[in-house]
């Protein structure tokens, strides 16, 4: 330990090349490659998201250096491999943040709403990606949910989106009931398909409404879980579980931790 810089960047940056040194390094740490991190890089991003759904503070210090310590681990082996090292990953962000931030950086007026700045950061990646496709660049690992409302933000800012939400109901309308319809006449492959494009207009109508449907579902998610609980709650009071339950039962105690919920005061 007496030979690592003081506490810093440089000390994270001489542990992470400590573990992955080939003569005393952490035999772990040096099989591991770019695709074998790449699974615990989008863990932690989800455990930030999670501390901070959940106001975690002192949780939320420890996600980020678990957040951190994946950038680092990334550049480390980037480094090794000769394509670039940790000064060139903070080089690149700090020159983008200052030509995506001209109202600050630069001498563009910063009279300009939240929503006309979003306009020109996307104006700017745009040009940034030049000649590329419309769709190119939304990466394939995010849920699919977002890549799904970041592939609808982007087809429209070329003009491909419906005008109003009336439209997009419609289309939900028609997609509910193609599944309905042909439900049991479609193969799982069909089926799936029908499935996909049913929550692919759901996604859409969520954008034309202005709400994140990553969101949403995670509420709904947190919401339902909630509920369950409780019932799970009331049944082991009586010394019972709901496998000892029905679902007539279970169905009176989810109206009951439903009108719970609702009569509990709002945050």
């Amino acid at each position: 330990m007496s030979d690592l810089p003081p506490p810093g960047i440089d000390r994270l940056l001489a542990i992470m090349a400590a573990l992955r040194n080939p003569q005393t390094g952490c035999p772990w740490d040096l099989e591991q490659t770019f695709a074998t991190i790449a699974p615990y890089t989008l863990e932690e991003a989800h455990e930030v998201a999670d501390a901070i759904e959940r106001q975690a503070w002192n949780d939320l210090k420890g996600e980020l250096g678990d957040l951190l310590f994946q950038v680092v681990y990334h550049s480390q082996m980037a480094a090794e491999a000769g394509h670039f090292a940790f000064p060139d990953v903070v080089a690149a962000i700090s020159a983008k943040m200052i030509d995506r931030h001209p109202h600050v950086f630069g001498s563009d007026s910063r009279d300009k709403t939240a929503e006309q700045q979003t306009r020109d950061w996307e104006a700017q990646k745009a040009r940034e990606r030049g000649a590329a496709r419309t769709l190119d660049g939304i990466a394939m690992s995010l849920p699919a949910l977002t890549r799904a409302l970041k592939l609808q933000n982007r087809a429209a800012r070329v003009g491909f989106d419906w005008p109003s939400t009336d439209q997009v109901l419609d289309k939900l309308i028609e997609e509910a009931r193609e599944v309905t319809e042909a439900r049991d006449t479609l193969t799982h492959t069909e089926l799936t398909e029908e499935i996909g494009d049913l929550l692919f207009v759901m996604a859409n109508l969520a954008r034309h409404l202005k709400v994140d449907p990553e969101a949403a579902l995670r509420a709904a998610n947190q919401k339902f879980t909630r509920r369950f609980q409780r019932i799970e709650d009331w049944l082991a009071e009586q010394g019972r579980s709901p496998s000892d339950s029905d679902l007539a039962e279970m169905d009176a105690l989810w109206n009951r931790a439903k009108a719970e919920d609702h009569a509990a005061p709002r945050p």
